[in-house]
């Protein structure tokens, strides 16, 4: 494998990365970033049985290959290069020339490495910039607790045109609506989905953006959009049945300042 790449592209797509890796992976292995150079790009990707990362970014592919490194190793190699091309070439171990810098990075087997599950199925679409907004203002109400799991997701309703996100961690209650794109009008659903990766997702998406949205059954959740793509594992157990919570009216309103 042997390929160039600009150090800002690549830094920033390691970084993104990076965020999906364990801090504890179960197997070594996990800790890995999987690089696939091919003809028309750059892949990096990681996956640990729950979340996976994936990024596409233009390179100048010589020799396609794919290799497994350390994740943070290497965020912590981009992070700290010149803003010069990156040329990378896997002929021994991986090695990473910057200007006058150069990494060796020991591989790791790729072969104990899990498959990347696949987008599931298209449920819709929606404004990046939207989503994003909407998924920071509900994100601070999911409970930090492991010990209720449930709480720690943000609730996705899907009623037609209309998602909302729904966040509580018994303290606290937020809700957003928002209009999106269904892929079938008839949709009518509802998933837990980790509110840390929910946020960590937000963080990449722009307005005018537009995000897919994948669902598949009731373990999998995708989002895609600017060539980043994620999918999460669902949260299963019961959700406090919040809407008896919510006024359906209100007994005082806000009025503009008197004229003096």
């Amino acid at each position: 494998m042997r390929f160039v790449v600009e150090r800002d592209a690549l830094a920033e797509a390691v970084a993104w990365i990076a965020r999906s890796l364990p801090s504890r992976p179960v197997i070594p292995v996990l800790s890995g970033l999987l690089l696939q150079a091919a003809a028309d790009g750059l892949t990096l990707s990681c996956f640990d049985y729950e979340v996976s990362a994936r990024i596409s970014i233009d390179a100048d592919v010589t020799e396609p290959g794919t290799v497994l490194v350390p994740g943070r190793l290497l965020a912590e190699i981009t992070r700290s290069l010149p803003g010069h091309p990156i040329e990378v070439d896997d002929k021994d171990d991986v090695t990473l020339t910057c200007g006058p810098a150069s990494f060796n990075l020991v591989t790791l087997p790729i072969g104990e490495y899990p498959r990347l599950p696949e987008l599931p199925r298209l449920a819709g679409t929606v404004d990046g910039g939207v989503f994003a907004t909407a998924i920071g203002q509900v994100t601070p109400a999911a409970s930090r607790d492991d010990t209720l799991p449930a709480l720690t997701g943000i609730r996705i309703e899907i009623s037609g045109d209309t998602l909302t996100l729904v966040a509580t961690d018994r303290y606290r209650l937020a809700v957003r609506e928002l209009r999106w794109n269904p892929a079938r009008p008839d949709l009518n659903t509802a998933v837990l989905v980790p509110a840390r990766v929910l946020g960590e997702t937000a963080r990449a998406l722009t307005s005018g953006a537009e995000v897919s949205i994948s669902l598949g059954g009731d373990s999998l959740i995708g989002f895609a959009g600017a060539g980043r793509q994620t999918t999460t594992r669902l949260l299963s157990g019961e959700y406090p049945k919040y809407s008896a919570l919510l006024p359906s009216e209100f007994s005082a309103a806000t009025t503009g300042c008197p004229r003096s």
